[in-house]
């Protein structure tokens, strides 16, 4: 069924092709794509067949075409119309952070997950990064390369990036998280529709927004360790992309702790003018944001902080 949808966040008129035979799967994998036509047919097949031979819970494939200016977008429709459980979403905007908020934001199922298109993670770790969601264990699930037990294979430079890019996270960040860029991933559905308005990237550095505020936020968050195999005609410059992420990270740390200064100095002088009620409300503030660390509030927040310290 062809269908036009409106991105409210957005703008973006979409086309969507979908199996109206496949009414709310238990998981829904997106696969992201942007001028991926000699890999996507073979690969979405790869997937089908494999889910299709034994997969204990239902399930849907989204691919999500990112504005491909090849014919991604011919070769997805097709594989909608020919394989069932299969849709495609169209957007007219790249990124890989939009295109997972917009297949999630409007799947109907109770999981949701994504892997890359070059389908470099073993599939056979699929049940075990969405089996703890269903039952509930857990909220997001990732998979990790970086964990005892995963068996990556992938050039020095990228192995070397990947590790500096997650030790930096967790030293400047504090996550426990050990992968924040695998690209294998789930959350449960009721959790991402919380999490999707609050996280502001819609590019490379939308998985580690989305993992940095679910843990923040106290989430469980399920690591798996599993098989990798590098894709060598990646389109992602990964030195280029990872420092970005890395500086966008410090950047929202430091932000968050010099609007968290002004909060305080705020409430100490409210309660030396004995305005009780007011440092009351700066320190729920101030707690509330220790709390959730949300990346957008930032802007509104600061904008907020220096009125009132007018």
């Amino acid at each position: 069924m062809l269908a036009g949808m409106h991105d409210l966040r957005t703008g973006t008129v979409h086309r969507c092709i979908d199996d109206a035979t496949v009414v709310a799967p238990v998981v829904d994998v997106a696969v992201p794509v942007y001028n991926e036509e000699r890999a996507l047919d073979g690969s979405v097949r790869r997937l089908h067949a494999y889910l299709s031979a034994g997969f204990p819970f239902s399930w849907r494939i989204t691919i999500v075409d990112n504005a491909s200016t090849d014919g991604t977008w011919w070769c997805a429709a097709r594989l909608a119309r020919d394989l069932p459980g299969v849709r495609a979403l169209h957007l007219d905007r790249k990124g890989r952070g939009l295109a997972l908020r917009s297949a999630w934001a409007s799947s109907d199922a109770t999981v949701v997950a994504y892997m890359d298109v070059d389908l470099s993670t073993d599939l056979d770790a699929l049940l075990p990064l969405v089996a703890p969601l269903v039952s509930g264990h857990s909220d997001v699930a990732i998979g990790s390369r970086l964990l005892p037990g995963a068996h990556v294979a992938r050039r020095p430079k990228r192995e070397l990036i990947s590790r500096t890019y997650n030790g930096l996270l967790r030293t400047v960040l504090a996550t426990r998280v050990h992968d924040m860029q695998c690209g294998f991933k789930a959350v449960r559905a009721d959790v991402a529709r919380r999490l999707l308005p609050a996280v502001d990237d819609d590019g490379w550095f939308f998985d580690t927004e989305l993992l940095l505020l679910a843990e923040r936020n106290g989430l469980r968050i399920h690591e798996v360790p599993v098989d990798w195999i590098d894709d060598h005609d990646s389109r992602v410059h990964v030195a280029r992309t990872a420092l970005d992420a890395a500086a966008a990270s410090v950047k929202n740390e430091a932000q968050l702790a010099e609007l968290l200064g002004q909060l305080e100095t705020q409430m100490r002088e409210a309660a030396k003018k004995f305005e009780f009620e007011k440092a009351a409300q700066l320190r729920d503030r101030i707690k509330a944001l220790k709390q959730q660390d949300l990346a957008g509030v930032f802007s509104k927040e600061s904008g907020e902080a220096s009125q009132a310290a007018g």
